[in-house]
């Protein structure tokens, strides 16, 4: 996990998804400047932020989708 800068934060467009539930419990996705996908804790914007590369990230929500991962 790493931080993302105020510089980078500043311009980065940070994603909800259409199915965040109501009660907060979400995440929120961006491209960073890196080619890499960050990954946050919506109720967190300040704190750690994920980090993917796009082929992860593929294989992460492609298991996901499928029901792989619990």
């Amino acid at each position: 996990m790493s931080s993302v800068t105020d510089e980078e934060d500043g311009a980065l467009r940070w994603v909800k998804s259409s199915r965040s539930f109501a009660n907060g419990d979400c995440v929120e996705v961006a491209s960073l400047p890196d080619a890499r996908i960050g990954v946050r804790d919506s109720k967190d914007s300040e704190g750690p932020v994920l980090r993917f590369t796009a082929a992860e990230w593929t294989a992460f929500t492609g298991k996901v989708r499928n029901g792989e991962l619990g």
